[in-house]
C-alpha cells in the first residue's frame, strides 16, 4: 500500500497549479497561491513533511471543496 511522502516545495506548487491555483505571488513574509476568492499561504521551507503536507491539504480541500486522495496527489504531475 503507498503512503504520503515528503514533498518539496516547487513540486508542491506546481501541484497545486494543476488543481487550479493560481500563483505563487509574494507577499509580505510568505509567498502565497490563489483559488477564486481564497488565498493559500505557501510556507518557506523547501521541503514540507508528510504532517505539514497533509495539514495543508485540508487546507486545499476546504478550498476547492472536494477530497485529495493519495492517488490523485501522486498522479498531478504525470
Amino acid at each position: 500500500m503507498k503512503q504520503w511522502k515528503p514533498c518539496k516545495r516547487g513540486d508542491f506548487i506546481k501541484k497545486l497549479r494543476a488543481l487550479g491555483f493560481g500563483g505563487a505571488y509574494s507577499g509580505t513574509k510568505h509567498q502565497f497561491m490563489v483559488f477564486g476568492q481564497n488565498r493559500l499561504t505557501i510556507p518557506s521551507n523547501s521541503e514540507y513533511s508528510v504532517s505539514q503536507l497533509k495539514m495543508m491539504l485540508r487546507e486545499v480541500e476546504e478550498i476547492i471543496e472536494r477530497r485529495i486522495m493519495l492517488e490523485e496527489w501522486n498522479n498531478l504531475l504525470k
